[in-house]
């Protein structure tokens, strides 16, 4: 990266969909890219990125690892990072006692284990300097129990609780964390995680852009979290008064295989 008057952002999981979405606005709002993701797209990903006149490094790593990890954090060089957005994440559908435990592991590896150990590694670096903007990927399936996706809403309920809990810890630092609650978006993810079968899978979904968008904007204003559309707002707040019980049945008509059919 040549050009070091721009503010460094780096953008997890921005191959495709959301995070492709988010390291544009990074670039067309001024600031050069560190991008990664675990799939070759990512050069792809990277050489439409330049086309806003940004610097853009890629690397194809597989965050779900320390290895990974590292290979991004290496990347950066030591260079300032303004912004970070944690945005890597990997869906599963399918009941729990069906699922192969390797996948199982996978999705908590990539959505839990690798997005803490980037936020800690590059969240120090931030500490130091004593400024920068994190942006962290959560989901509305956080805020409701996840019946035919246990293992996937229960990744994201902690990344929605650990967002607001680091934020309080890093009050005062000069470093803001938000949290971006999407609901169902219009990307590559329901395939991924074979639930094509099912009403959420096959429903209609907000366009990616515009969920970035938005988190984007919460970032830079240094809000605690944002829940993309209206209709996911109201899904939040009914699922914060409904019972538990309620919710997981009422997600079971959402994520049951099959469901698709009636």
């Amino acid at each position: 990266m040549a050009i070091q008057s721009r503010p460094l952002a780096v953008v997890t999981g921005a191959s495709s969909g959301i995070g492709l979405e988010l390291a544009k606005c990074c670039a067309v709002n001024g600031f050069d890219l560190l991008i990664a993701a675990d799939e070759p797209e990512i050069q792809e990903a990277a050489t439409l990125l330049r086309s806003y006149d940004v610097a853009v490094e890629a690397i194809e790593a597989d965050l779900a690892t320390e290895q990974g990890v590292d290979a991004l954090y290496a990347a950066a060089a030591g260079r300032p990072v303004g912004a970070l957005l944690a945005n890597a994440g990997r869906g599963l559908g399918h009941a729990f006692l069906d699922q192969s435990f390797e996948e199982v592991r996978r999705v908590i590896d990539t959505n839990v284990t690798g997005t803490l150990y980037v936020i800690q590694r590059f969240g120090r670096d931030m500490r130091t300097q004593g400024q920068g903007k994190i942006l962290i990927t959560g989901s509305i399936a956080g805020v409701m129990p996840g019946t035919f996706q246990a293992v996937y809403n229960g990744t994201k309920a902690l990344l929605d609780s650990f967002s607001v809990a680091l934020r309080a810890e890093l009050k005062d630092s000069g470093i803001t964390v938000t949290c971006l609650m999407p609901g169902a978006t219009d990307t590559d993810f329901f395939e991924r995680a074979d639930m094509m079968d099912t009403k959420v899978g096959t429903g209609k979904k907000q366009p990616p852009e515009e969920v970035a968008k938005v988190g984007f904007d919460a970032m830079m204003k240094g809000e605690t979290d944002v829940i993309a559309g209206w209709k996911n707002k109201l899904q939040a707040t009914v699922a914060h008064v409904l019972p538990n019980e309620m919710l997981a049945e009422q997600h079971r008509k959402m994520a049951e295989p099959g469901g698709a059919k009636n």
